[in-house]
């Protein structure tokens, strides 16, 4: 992979170990500006030392990172300057009210007064903590303190983010409006990383996904491989007791027919497959009302990329 030396994310071939234990091992991939990429991995995979090295709080060991060109290494300040960093907590002066938190954060942006005052009411009306805007932080929830350690890492209107478990702590319409979010702070151009444990949420958010584990970013072909099995997908109808023979009377073997509380489960390796199996259950005279993935896109490529994983993590991550 070559680098690229304008904007986005370029990392290649990073390592970086802790005495004996390797925590990251080899890991490369692009992150490109107007998208969103998942950081997709089991806990213990390198993710977080991963987020350490592109937020200049690491440096690798070995291996090459640039952020919109810039060596996180040799200009940390550079780096700093267009990157925001939200970590997975991210701990607030408790005495100090939300508002002054963000102008203090804004002032250590190299913002004045005034701009910083300015700065400050544009996120809180952002993230919707108006209600609380001069209240210590101390008395946020869990997911206010998210709310606020988002604003804290757009404060300078940065042009990367890298955001570690940012749903973590919300509420369902939180959540959604998270999403709407950094979907439109992707829109206006902007590289966005996310790591998270909550794939459905990264299945409606993100535009592609790097998967790591062991300290390896896993190779292309193997992502591929794994994307592309078979999956299951979930059937309902107005009538449940009619699925289960038309599937066995259209070729379906009864042991791969399973169920789950909300519906029956059936094994498909292909959309077109998919489709024309629905065809034939609505030829069959089933009513059905819902034909889809049990899973999402990512939450099933992870886990059959972890149910075939033999143990095998050579230098290029295959």
């Amino acid at each position: 992979m070559m680098l690229t030396t304008t904007g986005g994310i370029a990392v290649e071939g990073v390592r970086r170990s802790f005495g004996s234990v390797r925590a990251v091992t080899n890991i490369s991939f692009e992150a490109r500006p107007g998208t969103v990429t998942a950081l997709v991995g089991p806990n213990g995979s390198g993710k977080t030392t991963l987020l350490l090295m592109l937020a200049t709080l690491l440096a690798p060991d070995e291996g090459s990172i640039r952020i919109n060109g810039h060596d996180p290494v040799v200009d940390p300040l550079a780096v700093r300057a267009i990157m925001g960093w939200m970590p997975d907590a991210l701990g607030s002066w408790a005495s100090l009210t939300v508002r002054t938190t963000l102008q203090l954060t804004a002032r250590m942006y190299g913002r004045d007064v005034a701009q910083a005052a300015a700065r400050a009411d544009e996120l809180i009306d952002l993230v919707e903590l108006w209600e609380l805007a001069d209240r210590p932080t101390r008395v946020l929830s869990r997911g206010q303190k998210q709310k606020l350690s988002l604003a804290r890492a757009l404060v300078h209107d940065p042009s990367v983010l890298l955001l570690d478990e940012p749903a973590s702590g919300l509420d369902p319409a939180a959540r959604i409006e998270l999403r709407i979010l950094v979907r439109r702070l992707a829109a206006e151009g902007r590289t966005i990383l996310v790591s998270s444990h909550v794939l459905a949420e990264l299945d409606e958010l993100a535009d592609t996904a790097i998967y790591v584990e062991r300290g390896a970013s896993i190779s292309a072909e193997r992502v591929a491989r794994a994307t592309s099995s078979a999956r299951p997908w979930r059937i309902r109808a107005l009538e449940p007791t009619s699925i289960v023979p038309a599937l066995i009377a259209a070729g379906i073997p009864a042991d791969a027919i399973g169920a789950d509380g909300s519906g029956i489960l059936v094994s498909v390796d292909t959309e077109q497959r998919a489709a024309g199996l629905l065809g034939v259950l609505v030829s069959a005279g089933v009513e059905v009302t819902s034909f889809s993935p049990a899973t999402g896109d990512l939450e099933h490529t992870f886990l059959d990329l972890q149910s075939r994983h033999d143990g095998r993590v050579d230098g290029s991550g295959r």
